[in-house]
């Protein structure tokens, strides 16, 4: 009997099992290299310096009773005496006695007008005056002889020696007299009025201040007329010059009606001067103007200074912070203070940049007022946390943050 036939298990090539030493050492060949890459790119964090920043701490607000700011604002300082002098009759300015910068009193000489035809009208009128005094002495001593030719007729007329028409004629003539005494006086009267006309008008020609003040504008020169009235065209001047009383300056300021309600009579205000932007200016609210501008939708506040300083100019341009009282000790502790600098405008929403753990966030926040140089804030951040004053524009969530040291 021939042998049998291999089969196909037969030609299979036996393999012996892998040493369980070859699997233990690929897995930690693996486990080598993924710590590898751990490792790697644990380092490579490291080594990137991320964004320099720097930062500040959030500090607690006032606590309540103390006073912050709840409205800023803006406005021009303004006086409320200030007057362009000028003359009550249309005349020929002769003599200027003021400058720019000049303190003036209160009817003092600020000018002069050319009275040449004033003081000749003077004195007609006095000419006249004197010419009916005279006709009314006159006539007083023409009624006097009457009364005594007509005492003589009456007694004349008793003895039967003058004839009754003699007295009637004489009492006639004391009427007549008597009537033109009573119209001569008023004649006095009318030219004695006319007299004191004309020493007005004289007096009209001499420009004086209507208050104290000092001088911010001279307008006219001698040569030139000056009416109180527009006349003549660009010919004739409206005034000598303006007047501003410094003891009536104030700040005028426009707000909005918005946030009106915030503001009120009395109210503690803190101002600043463009041209002085570290002074510090202690005011008060004087007084709310009782209507709006329709066009502006605002409405005039009246804001004085405590205490008036010679630096304060009229139409200097200032900035004002509304000073408020906090209300109750909760809400009080919930605000808390950052840098104006730290805020951000960001799509409409006020925004800050906080670090922590090296990362950045960005959080919205809720502005509700100032104190000083920061911002108070009562939602979005809490007191201890750390945020971002000098960072850049182009902020992302999450980036690696490096915070400048001081």
């Amino acid at each position: 009997m021939s042998p049998s036939k291999p089969t196909l298990d037969e030609l299979r090539i036996e393999r012996s099992p892998e040493p369980e030493s070859s699997t233990r050492f690929r897995l930690a060949a693996v486990g080598f290299i993924a710590l590898a890459l751990l490792i790697l790119v644990i380092w490579w964090l490291k080594r990137s310096p991320g964004v320099e920043v720097r930062t500040v701490l959030v500090r607690e607000a006032a606590t309540s009773g103390q006073e912050r700011t709840v409205l800023n604002a803006s406005g021009y300082v303004t006086a409320r005496r200030a007057a362009t002098v000028s003359s009550k009759v249309t005349g020929k300015v002769v003599e200027v006695l003021v400058e720019e910068g000049m303190k003036v009193q209160e009817g003092q000489v600020l000018a002069r007008l050319d009275d040449t035809n004033v003081k000749t009208s003077l004195r007609v009128a006095e000419a006249q005056r004197e010419t009916a005094k005279m006709a009314l002495e006159e006539t007083r001593v023409q009624l006097k002889q009457a009364e005594l030719d007509w005492r003589r007729a009456i007694d004349l007329t008793k003895q039967n020696i003058s004839a009754q028409s003699d007295l009637d004629h004489a009492e006639s003539e004391v009427k007549v007299l008597r009537a033109r005494l009573e119209r001569l006086q008023g004649d006095v009267v009318v030219a004695g009025r006319q007299v004191e006309l004309w020493q007005q008008q004289m007096d009209d020609m001499v420009i004086r201040a209507p208050f104290a003040g000092i001088v911010t504008t001279k307008d006219a020169q001698p040569g030139e007329m000056i009416s109180p009235v527009s006349a003549g065209g660009g010919f004739t001047r409206t005034g000598i010059g303006t007047i501003v009383d410094m003891d009536s300056l104030e700040i005028e300021i426009d707000v909005n009606e918005s946030y009106i309600n915030r503001v009120e009579p009395g109210q503690t205000v803190e101002a600043t001067l463009d041209a002085y932007p570290d002074w510090k200016i202690p005011c008060k609210v004087i007084a709310i103007i009782p209507t709006a501008d329709r066009q502006k939708a605002t409405v005039k506040v009246r804001v004085g200074f405590d205490k008036l300083d010679r630096r304060i100019l009229p139409d200097m341009a200032a900035k004002v912070a509304f000073s408020g009282t906090g209300g109750s000790v909760t809400t009080a502790s919930r605000e808390v203070l950052v840098p104006k600098s730290a805020v951000r405008n960001q799509e409409g929403r006020d925004v800050v940049l906080v670090v922590s753990n090296g990362r950045g966030e960005r959080r919205a926040v809720t502005v509700s007022g100032t104190q000083g140089d920061d911002a108070v804030l009562s939602a979005g951040v809490s007191a201890g946390e750390r945020v971002v004053v000098d960072g850049p524009k182009d902020w992302t969530d999450g980036a690696v943050v490096k915070e400048k040291k001081p």
